[in-house]
């Protein structure tokens, strides 16, 4: 295998010389469609792998080693991609590049079997890792706790307060607040009745001084 500074010698000097798919040198490893993945994070699951993966191709088949006893992660895998030109992708794009604050290496590989090795154990295609059947089961629990918990706490305010109910029905709008124009216009009116008020007084003493 190559490591990474070799893979991205390999893939400037072929841009730079125009060279074709059909002379790259990716056609060397026509025959497989597996990838040897190294430096992860031990963090790194099954099911991020291959949601990683899954932008240059669909991943048919995965093992991440593990240890025996512990089942935790070596930081290494081996992946198998469903169309063999997907690994081409892979190795061009993820080759040195960080993931979880580690730079990762990505390059062709052939992988051999164990003769005690179960294919079925490892096929993503035939039954998912898991964590992500697990993972999607609580999310789908998460939603609906939440949609619960929101709704419910709606319906319980608006029993508690049947007024506050109804003024939301209306979109908020009360029509009993008092109007913020009242003030305004009673003085308005106030105003407009003193002016007719003193035309009227006014009248009224021409009146008398010409009789």
């Amino acid at each position: 295998m190559n490591s990474i500074r070799e893979i991205q010698a390999l893939n400037k000097r072929e841009l730079e010389n125009c060279v074709p798919s059909s002379a790259s040198w990716h056609t060397d490893y026509r025959d497989t469609a597996y990838l040897f993945i190294g430096g992860l994070s031990f963090d790194l699951t099954e099911g991020d792998i291959i949601t990683i993966f899954s932008q240059f191709g669909e991943p048919v088949w995965l093992k991440l080693a593990r240890d025996k006893e512990t089942g935790k992660s070596k930081g290494f895998a081996f992946l198998k991609y469903e169309d063999q030109r997907s690994t081409d992708l892979a190795v061009d794009n993820f080759s040195g590049a960080t993931v979880l604050d580690r730079i990762i290496r990505v390059d062709h590989t052939r992988y051999k079997k164990r003769d005690d090795e179960n294919d079925e154990e490892f096929d993503v295609t035939v039954r998912p890792p898991k964590e992500l059947l697990e993972r999607s089961e609580e999310k789908r629990r998460h939603r609906h706790r939440h949609h619960r918990h929101r709704h419910g706490a709606e319906n319980d305010e608006r029993i508690k307060d049947p007024a506050k109910s109804r003024l939301e029905d209306r979109g908020g709008l009360d029509p009993d607040d008092e109007d913020p124009m009242k003030d305004y216009l009673a003085r308005e009116r106030e105003k407009g009745r003193r002016k007719s008020d003193g035309r009227k007084r006014e009248h009224r003493s021409r009146e008398l001084l010409a009789d």
